[in-house]
């Protein structure tokens, strides 16, 4: 797969709280530019970014991001106010506290209200992996099956540390056959990009895959 085609499977991500309308601005005309997957932003700028740009773009918001502790009714209230700004995907953070407390139903059935708020829109689940030990990634693997959702999602980014192939390939061994894959978080060269999607994701959250695409000399493409 040629660089610029890895673009294709990319969320191009500017979540920092100081980021400035010139940023997302950028932002957007890169995704444009390049047919990335979508850019992933703070919900604030999604209706200034739907008046700008319309059906130009696949509009990704964050909800209960990036500390996942927020209050269920608030979540599914940011997926209701952002499809009426024009977001058509959602990136939700589960409530880790609830994950170590091992109350898994309860955030399956938190993925599940919030699937039923973004109804015909994609929703993916980030279970910060850095936090969790291997039975209770595989527990999350199946709260996102059973909920319905549309991806499991490695990272927030603002965590210890991103997406691991390792981690990859233990969803891959248990989530179901419906759900997809999204790596975020510590995506830092074309090989961590090429790796992950011949790993089996579907999408790769990053906001510097263009600057890894551009700045180094790839060989043998």
């Amino acid at each position: 797969m040629k660089p610029t085609e890895m673009l294709h499977y990319v969320d191009h991500t500017k979540l920092q709280a100081f980021a400035k309308w010139e940023d997302i601005d950028k932002l957007c005309k890169e995704a444009i530019n390049h047919q990335m997957a979508s850019v992933c932003i703070p919900p604030s700028y999604v209706r200034r970014v739907h008046e700008v740009y319309g059906d130009k773009l696949n509009i990704c918001i964050v909800v209960g991001f990036p500390l996942g502790y927020s209050m269920t009714i608030a979540k599914k209230a940011e997926i209701e106010q952002g499809i009426a700004d024009g977001a058509n995907e959602f990136d939700m953070v589960v409530n880790i506290s609830d994950v170590k407390n091992g109350d898994y139903q309860k955030v399956e059935d938190e993925i599940r209200t919030l699937k039923s708020a973004a109804g015909n829109h994609v929703l993916k689940v980030i279970i910060e992996t850095c936090y969790l030990s291997e039975a209770e990634k595989i527990a999350m693997c199946q709260a996102v099956t059973n909920a319905g959702a549309d991806y499991i999602k490695t990272s927030t980014g603002f965590g210890t540390n991103g997406a691991t192939r390792e981690d990859i390939l233990l969803f891959k061994k248990h989530i179901g056959k419906d759900v997809k894959m999204k790596a975020a978080g510590g995506v830092k060269s074309i090989s961590d990009l090429e790796g992950f999607i011949n790993a089996g994701c579907a999408r790769i959250g990053s906001s510097s895959a263009i600057d890894i695409i551009n700045k180094q000399e790839v060989k043998g493409y």
